[in-house]
């Protein structure tokens, strides 16, 4: 089965290459412009989310809250950016985030987390 990932940024040059290295790496992936965005898209086949931090209407930390507390959903999360405060890094790992890249982009280790993560889902 091909696991779902639903990517989460603001900037649309960010989603088309995270895209395309999911689906090259064999994962089919939806796109969403920010948290709000996220909220509409997310489903019950969504493996994996990727998000950004930081975005209009409602950033990453915010969606990530929405989705632990208020609707109890606990699909991995990987937040992708360019933020590497460690009180920040600490509070999403606080809220349920799984993993915490920081941009550029490294390919192999987003494929890897996103095997880690779905090959338990």
């Amino acid at each position: 089965m091909i696991a779902k990932v639903l990517v989460v940024d603001d900037s649309m040059m960010v989603r088309a290459q995270v895209s395309r290295v999911l689906t090259e790496a064999g994962f089919s992936v939806t796109t969403a412009n920010d948290g709000l965005d996220a909220l509409g898209k997310l489903d019950a086949d969504t493996r994996l989310i990727v998000c950004e931090v930081n975005m209009p209407r409602m950033n990453g930390l915010e969606f990530l809250e929405e989705l632990r507390v208020a609707r109890k959903n606990h699909v991995p999360f990987v937040m992708l950016t360019t933020e590497d405060q460690l009180e920040m890094v600490a509070r999403a790992k606080a809220m349920g985030a799984n993993s915490w890249l920081v941009k550029p982009l490294e390919p192999e280790l987003l494929v890897s987390t996103a095997r880690k993560l779905t090959s338990s889902t």
